[in-house]
């Protein structure tokens, strides 16, 4: 599911009520904790609607603890919880369990709402997906659990394959390229082989990782931006060249709207989080005549090192706000919900899991293989005090946009991507 990133935490209301408790929170959740008498948990809808029966499975572990504790629920969408958690957070009337999308947590890592958590206390959390458990900790301190986890994959038509000869997804980044060279011939230069947004940073950073790459990295207590290294710029430089081949649309776009524009059918590849394709040939979104239904296949997208491309995933954490006052029994419920009992309901659902040791299986289920598959080789954002001010100013896109428009060489592009970069990457 795409998450709306935040563009700020309520700071100011925040730092009031939080400096003084902040750094007496207990490493496990507060040992010393009468036993609790009422626990509240916010969730968003997705929980409510889809796996209503795991929400009353953890209550159902933590009365059998507790008896007579009472559990209260809050459900909500993803547009709202933001806004109504960074009004209470500095008041008493804090939820002691929030979900978060795991691009949400680092503010409120930063200043010091959430509680850190003993890790070892939960269920796989040695296993946990590398593009997850980089969402939940900070400065060496883990503040959440992983919940689940979206992959993006590769999806492409079928038939607009067969009509330029092409049976069969490829498994490398060389069949791959001679697949969408044969395509972008049969459908000529109005059509995208390749629909990829210039402005999709998730996408063009993937090919970053891919190339041993990053777009920062830490030395000490500071970061320092990395887009001018050899292997960041192989990795622009492949995608560039993908970009220019491939991609006939709108230079300037980002990848908000990416599957209703898959939906036009101007365009054979997207490569997206994994509902893109599905959502695209929805009836009310697929404007084919009703093509694209029987005719997307998704498969897992090769990188030019040779190696699966890897992804950046999306997906939610549990976090327990530092001014709870049940602290070790939020933690008691976030394990029940997240254990892996409670995964294999995730799984039925249709989610991946937090961990690789049960993402292995779904390798090999022709539903889920691809996201399973790209899942398991996974990339997470800095984790920098200033990773939103680099993110509100829109450096990165900016520059991926001048290097798929020709106004600058990758090269230019970066090193002007760094040096806005290291002017924010370290202030909070």
């Amino acid at each position: 599911m795409k998450r709306q990133l935040i563009a700020a935490v309520g700071v100011a209301a925040m730092v009031v009520g939080l400096a003084a408790c902040g750094s007496d929170a207990k490493k496990d959740g507060a040992k010393s904790e009468a036993a609790p008498t009422s626990l509240t948990v916010w969730l968003t809808v997705d929980a409510q609607k889809n796996w209503p029966d795991l929400v009353k499975s953890a209550d159902d572990a933590l009365t059998a603890k507790y008896p007579g504790i009472k559990i209260n629920h809050e459900y909500y969408g993803w547009k709202d919880k933001n806004p109504k958690l960074d009004s209470v957070l500095a008041t008493d009337a804090v939820p002691d369990v929030v979900e978060m999308g795991n691009t949400e947590m680092l503010p409120y890592m930063i200043k010091g709402a959430l509680a850190p958590l003993d890790a070892s206390k939960f269920e796989n959390s040695g296993a946990w997906l590398d593009g997850l458990k980089g969402s939940v900790q900070y400065n060496g301190k883990t503040y959440g659990v992983p919940y689940y986890a979206g992959a993006r994959v590769a999806t492409w038509r079928k038939d607009i394959a067969a009509d330029a000869g092409v049976t069969a997804v490829p498994t490398t980044w060389a069949d791959l390229t001679a697949d969408l060279d044969k395509i972008q011939a049969k459908q000529g230069d109005k059509f995208s082989a390749w629909y990829n947004p210039s402005r999709d940073w998730y996408a063009a950073m993937s090919f970053v990782a891919d190339s041993g790459g990053a777009i920062a990295k830490q030395d000490g207590d500071k970061w320092k931006a990395s887009l001018e290294s050899p292997e960041a710029i192989k990795g622009l430089t492949a995608w560039k060249d993908a970009i220019g081949k491939y991609m006939k649309g709108d230079l300037t776009k980002d990848d908000a709207d990416r599957y209703i524009v898959y939906g036009l059918g101007t365009s054979a590849m997207i490569y997206g989080a994994g509902w893109e394709g599905g959502s695209a040939a929805d009836p009310k979104i697929d404007k084919t005549g009703g093509k694209l239904k029987d005719n997307l296949v998704s498969f897992v997208m090769p990188g030019p090192s040779g190696k699966t491309l890897s992804t950046f995933l999306g997906g939610s954490d549990l976090a327990v706000p530092v001014k709870s006052k049940a602290q070790g029994a939020a933690a008691e419920w976030i394990n029940a919900f997240t254990n892996t009992k409670a995964q294999e309901a995730l799984i039925k659902a249709g989610n991946l899991p937090n961990n690789k040791t049960q993402l292995a299986p779904l390798k090999s289920d022709p539903k889920v293989g691809p996201s399973a598959t790209a899942a398991e080789l996974s990339w997470f954002v800095p984790t920098a005090p200033g990773w939103l001010q680099v993110e509100k100013a829109n450096i990165l896109q900016n520059a991926l946009q001048d290097i798929a428009q020709g106004k600058k060489t990758v090269e230019a592009a970066a090193k002007d991507a760094d040096t806005a970069i290291d002017a924010v990457i370290n202030n909070a």
